[in-house]
């Protein structure tokens, strides 16, 4: 179990309050950097205000020296800073890349050594052959600007824990989901849809597979990769996180409509140039983390879009739906 202060980077975002709560739950000190004060606490996670401290900082622009002084002290760091989709890839290598840089510099000059739990992305893989279960030794070639820049950051860190410099652990994650996924993320697009009652929604082909994790399940997963013993097995590792499955993503839409009971057309066109990805297939093999961080997922997709309804302020129905997403092919979990 992680305890100790520990400091979360992005700590307002989707991944970053969810780390805040459940290092909050642990029993942690728990200091949330981010450069917005963020939503207040709520149904989507986020953690009581009493349990964790903020501090804003504009990432982006602090220095080597200012993240020494924010982490000096610290137990953990938790990295979950970093840009998503629909940024430049200027914008995304300064976030997902140059900041890491930064950070890992910083941590070098600190007289203790913190545990640097750096959230990756399964993206960071490239694309996979239908069927095939990815583990940590395939080889890395991403083919988005996202991709890219997110192993960019994973690199630098692997390199200084490699050279004994910091003491890190990577998490690869999937496809996270669950209560507070931004407005921006698929779910969130199906839900306004849902919220507002229209009839129809467009969207790009629905024809790709995905490995969704609830957003839970990844906090559950740094904080134990925070707690694992120093100088053992995960130190230095990448490990994935991910539920181990590859939905149909036609699936996901379906059972997220079906739990929000309304009726809603879904029309699929064609994708517009300068997509998230077009790697039709993603699925994590999650071993790594059951045998080096006693780690598996613990939610279901169908209580994790539940849950996301009801952090939305709608009504989710809880009982099964008549149709459920089928896993494709499972990994070895």
């Amino acid at each position: 179990m992680a305890t100790g202060t520990v400091v979360v980077l992005g700590g307002t975002g989707f991944l970053g309050r969810h780390a805040c709560a459940a290092f909050a739950a642990a029993g942690a000190d728990v200091v949330a950097v981010s450069r917005r004060p963020g939503p207040a606490p709520d149904r989507s996670g986020g953690p009581a205000p009493d349990t964790v401290r903020r501090v804003p900082l504009d990432l982006l622009c602090a220095d080597t020296a200012s993240l020494a002084r924010l982490c000096a002290g610290a137990d953990t760091v938790v990295n979950a800073a970093g840009a998503v989709w629909g940024g430049t890839e200027q914008e995304m290598a300064d976030a997902n890349a140059h900041l890491v840089e930064r950070l890992v510099r910083a941590l070098t000059e600190l007289p203790g050594r913190p545990r640097l739990v750096h959230l990756g992305s399964a993206y960071e893989y490239g694309p996979a052959a239908p069927g095939a279960v990815t583990d940590e030794d395939h080889p890395a070639a991403p083919n988005t600007p996202y991709g890219r820049t997110k192993l960019a950051g994973t690199q630098a860190v692997l390199r200084a824990a490699a050279e004994g410099d910091i003491d890190a652990v990577v998490l690869r994650i999937s496809m996270a989901c669950g209560p507070g996924a931004p407005p921006s993320s698929l779910p969130g697009t199906v839900a306004a849809h849902l919220a507002a009652g229209r009839a129809e929604i467009r969207l790009a082909p629905l024809h790709a597979h995905r490995d969704p994790v609830d957003v839970r399940d990844v906090a559950a997963a740094a904080v134990a990769a925070a707690g694992a013993p120093a100088g053992g097995p995960a130190t230095g590792r990448v490990i994935n996180v991910g539920s181990g499955r590859a939905v149909p993503v036609r699936d996901l839409v379906d059972l997220l409509i079906a739990l929000g009971g309304r009726p809603l057309r879904v029309v699929e066109e064609a994708a517009a140039r300068g997509t998230r990805s077009d790697a039709p297939w993603l699925c994590l093999d999650v071993a790594r983390a059951r045998r080096l961080l006693h780690w598996t997922p613990r939610r279901s997709l169908e209580e994790s879009l539940a849950d996301f309804l009801t952090a939305a302020g709608a009504t989710p129905n809880r009982p099964r739906p008549t149709r459920q997403p089928h896993p494709h092919r499972e990994g070895r979990t």
